[in-house]
């Protein structure tokens, strides 16, 4: 009750943190009740192709006739589903290397650490093509691709925490008492690393949006029919002069989505330096 009072301070405090929470609120509400929409996001409609937005349709169409709102809307479950599935995967598999390489050292945090610098050296576009040739472009491949091959800064991170928190008096002393290294790192590591934890998982979303955005752009993630807003910039391509909001109104979406999740992460780490 008392870090919900304070996240409440923190965000109200600015409106920059405001708006990012409103705004990712009615995204994420929009995104759950679109199948409940009564519009088929797949319809087409060659009497009303690559028509401006107006009431009938309040993003207009696309050149096929599909009503563009839904598009949109349907990219934004898409994109947020991506996002949240290759955070988690990427957060889970970071905080387990962090965790292991900078709990015991040694020989077993030299080579973790040298596959992350491995890693971390090759431009995630040659390898999304190299995968490519052997995984079919679609949703499953790309959360594998994002969620597998971001994690190397979140190690990083919680391997740098890791480090300060095992030389705390609590785990010395629960070394000395015999207490199981799985027993230490669940009970005592993990929870001093959880902040910084959290606060690179909200950036991870934001991330993995604009890399899910970048690929379906290059058309190497989301394909059709199914929309994202990447693929969605990536179809708008042909048709700027004569629809620009085909490209004005996804590209929005993501760069507020991206600019949201980033404040709240400002927005947690200042709760949390409150809370220090």
């Amino acid at each position: 009750m008392k870090r919900f009072k304070k996240i409440s301070e923190v965000m109200l405090a600015s409106p920059i943190y405001t708006f990012s929470v409103v705004f990712l609120t009615l995204l994420i509400v929009l995104s759950l009740v679109a199948p409940l929409i009564p519009i088929d996001p797949n319809a087409t409609d060659v009497s009303n192709m690559s028509q401006p937005p107006s009431w009938a349709h309040l993003f207009g169409t696309d050149e096929v006739g599909r009503d563009y709102f839904i598009r949109v809307v349907y990219g934004g479950r898409v994109s947020l589903f991506v996002g949240v599935l290759a955070m988690i995967t990427a957060t889970f598999i970071g905080t387990l290397v962090g965790l292991v390489s900078g709990y015991f050292g040694g020989w077993i945090d030299n080579l973790l650490m040298r596959l992350v610098d491995v890693l971390s050296s090759i431009p995630w576009l040659v390898l999304v093509i190299v995968l490519s040739v052997f995984l079919r472009p679609g949703l499953t491949t790309i959360i594998i691709v994002i969620g597998g091959f971001s994690w190397m800064n979140i190690a990083r991170l919680i391997r740098g925490e890791t480090l300060a928190a095992k030389e705390r008096e609590y785990v010395a002393y629960g070394k000395f008492i015999g207490r199981s290294s799985f027993s230490i790192i669940v009970k005592h590591v993990f929870p001093a690393v959880l902040p910084t934890l959290i606060v690179a998982a909200s950036a991870s979303i934001s991330g993995a949006i604009m890399t899910e955005s970048a690929l379906s752009f290059l058309g190497l993630g989301i394909q059709q029919p199914m929309a994202s807003w990447g693929s969605l910039l990536q179809n708008a391509q042909n048709s700027l002069q004569r629809a620009p909001y085909m490209a004005i109104l996804p590209g929005l979406f993501v760069i507020f989505t991206i600019y949201s999740f980033n404040n709240i992460g400002d927005m947690i780490k200042h709760v949390l330096q409150r809370e220090v």
